[in-house]
């Protein structure tokens, strides 16, 4: 997301001070940084909606609130956490600290609508703002969230920088799917795996975000449905979305051969004016194929052909939704991909 999204109550990144289900992942980044021996690229990994650009967020307002890693209050710290009333804080919050970066998706302002990637214009920014000084003189930090979504234009733009970085610089990639980033950035980085977050945290995010109760019986549902991601429950709770991952679990068990008559009703319940189902038929879909790629990993001629089914069928979904077209076909075109390569497994 763009902006904060005031129907579920998800904060952006940027804005969201509690981290939950993470706190060795937290204790990694911070013994990093306190050893004054801070890698300059750190490739975070893990499903989607699990927390991974908050954790991204989260280190980059530690580090510009706090530039020398010797400083007392630096080795005393127990967390990343920086008060939401701080300086640093509310310049974040605001996109406006000058030696924070960050590269996402921007809005295509003829369509009104994200563009499906990041692409070289935004890339190259990185190049001019680590080859200038800090602002403030202490870190130039950028955040690519995620680093899925550069193209190989966007992603050679980035190398420029990853293969020389100056002192001082701090390059934190979110990524849904490693395989999908390219080896050379891949090589370049300190890798950072998000496990999905534990249903009890899952419930308590719910619940603080939203100000019910963790023992909420819709609460208990969207989290058992969520795998371990806060904000895929969070629209299971505001939406339509139960419904659509039941109807796709069931396609997902028949595969190879999927009914299609299911099809065609699932194609049904994905409205055009509803990205939210979209995203959740997506997410699915993608958590199939992460498994499959656990897998069948070892295997390079079945992890290129799942890899090769995962670009097609995000590519497919990006169209969808940037294109307003009928989900019917996608889901077809989807099915057939997924069918093809249940039997190649």
């Amino acid at each position: 997301m763009s902006d904060d999204d005031t129907e579920t109550g998800i904060l952006h990144p940027r804005s969201s001070y509690a981290l939950f289900g993470h706190e060795d992942a937290e204790q990694t980044l911070l013994e990093s940084y306190k050893s004054g021996r801070m890698p300059h690229a750190w490739l975070i990994g893990g499903p989607p909606g699990i927390g991974k650009a908050t954790l991204a967020y989260r280190l980059a307002r530690f580090v510009l609130a706090h530039p020398d890693p010797s400083a007392a209050d630096v080795q005393s710290a127990m967390t990343l956490a920086v008060p939401r009333d701080n300086p640093v804080s509310r310049r974040v919050a605001a996109q406006s600290h000058g030696d924070l970066l960050t590269l996402e998706r921007i809005i295509d302002e003829k369509k009104d609508k994200l563009f499906t990637e990041i692409r070289a214009e935004e890339a190259r920014e990185s190049v001019s703002f680590f080859g200038s000084t800090a602002g403030e003189g202490g870190w130039r930090i950028a955040i690519i969230d995620p680093v899925d979504d550069l193209n190989r234009t966007s992603a050679n733009a980035m190398l420029k920088v990853m293969e020389e970085p100056p002192p001082r610089s701090l390059l934190l990639l979110v990524s849904h799917a490693l395989s999908r980033v390219l080896p050379t950035i891949r090589s370049r980085c300190r890798r950072l795996m998000l496990r999905p977050v534990a249903p009890a945290d899952v419930a308590c995010a719910v619940a603080a975000i939203t100000g019910s109760s963790a023992n909420d019986k819709d609460v208990k549902a969207a989290t058992d449905a969520s795998d371990g991601s806060v904000s895929r429950a969070l629209a299971i709770l505001n939406g339509s979305t139960l419904a659509v991952r039941q109807k796709v679990l069931d396609l997902l068990a028949q595969l190879p051969n999927p009914d299609p008559r299911a099809l065609h009703a699932l194609g049904d319940a994905l409205p055009v004016n509803e990205p939210e189902s979209l995203e959740a038929f997506t997410d699915i879909v993608n958590d199939w194929l992460s498994a499959r790629l656990a897998q069948d990993g070892s295997d390079k001629v079945k992890a290129a052909r799942i890899a090769e089914a995962w670009d097609k069928i995000n590519q497919s979904a990006r169209d969808a939704d940037a294109y307003n077209l009928d989900r019917r076909p996608l889901v077809f075109n989807v099915f057939n991909l997924l069918s093809e390569t249940a039997r190649a497994a």
